[in-house]
């Protein structure tokens, strides 16, 4: 991917070696959580906010400062690169298609752990977007887990992963996340789990609408780039962690969508182009 001629973003805050607060949860018990979670097929991030609150660590967010500006080293300008290039797609995309005007998020790098408007930060929980404080969280070494345990390495397949966390940006502009959160309120654990399926395959999609702009107006995309992402999006499915994890597939547990449902809405996205045909609210078929 070609990415060095990005405008690198402003609104990216480093905080890589400062101490995170994680509440009153030592880091064995992250751990164990999120691996529990993964093999579970149920989100590490909801088993780890509980047990903070359990324990007493779940209030009181104090705003830690890290370092602000584009970072220096490799993968710290690559993520800022790639943030950048996000708003300068959807700064032109979103009041286009969505008559919305784009309002960019944040993204904090962090190292082990963090707070966030969400709570606790763990590296264990991967990649998130908070929608309280309008920022995307990650560590970079989940770039390196990516390659290592899934096999799913490239820039582009990095890119995709950001670029997923900043579609649900953009659900949120389009204030199809608070319509979900609310609706996840009254309804049972299964239909909680299909509206969180259908908001992450919407930001799949979602990605592949920023990519294809990208390429439009940058070439950004460079052969192999596409097989990259799709390597990806197949590795993180659902169904294939949970076969890896538990061996054994349990639908109703699915909180991502499944392999083959992310690569369609991935591509979905690529081919079209279109806000529109992200709409997995509306789709007779996810």
């Amino acid at each position: 991917m070609r990415w060095d001629d990005f405008r690198t973003s402003s609104n990216v805050e480093d905080r890589r070696g400062i101490p995170g607060g994680a509440g009153g949860l030592g880091i064995g018990t992250i751990v164990v959580l999120g691996l529990l979670g993964w093999a579970l097929g149920i989100d590490p991030r909801i088993l780890i906010s509980g047990a903070e609150m359990m324990s007493g660590g779940g209030g009181g967010y104090q705003q830690q400062q890290g370092k602000q500006g584009t970072p220096q080293d490799e993968m710290g300008r690559f993520a800022s690169a790639i943030l950048g290039n996000t708003e300068d797609v959807w700064s032109t995309v979103l009041p286009q298609q969505a008559n919305r005007q784009y309002k960019p998020p944040k993204m904090v790098l962090f190292s082990g752990s963090t707070r966030s408007g969400c709570g606790a930060a763990q590296s264990a929980m991967g990649p998130f977007y908070c929608p309280v404080d309008q920022t995307v969280y990650i560590d970079l070494s989940f770039f390196q887990e990516m390659q290592r345990r899934f096999k799913a390495g490239g820039d582009f397949a990095y890119a995709y992963v950001i670029a997923h966390e900043v579609g649900h940006h953009v659900e949120n502009q389009l204030d199809i996340l608070p319509r979900v959160q609310a609706r996840q309120q009254e309804v049972s654990a299964t239909e909680r789990n299909q509206l969180s399926v259908r908001v992450e395959l919407m930001a799949d999609c979602l990605a592949g609408v920023w990519a294809r702009h990208s390429n439009e107006r940058w070439n950004s995309l460079e052969q192999g780039d596409i097989e990259e992402a799709i390597a990806a999006a197949q590795a993180i499915g659902d169904d294939r962690l949970q076969q890896q994890g538990q061996g054994r597939v349990v639908p109703d547990s699915f909180t991502h969508g499944s392999s083959e449902q992310r690569v369609r809405w991935l591509t979905t996205g690529l081919k079209t182009g279109q806000v529109q045909a992200c709409d997995t609210f509306r789709a007779s078929k996810l």
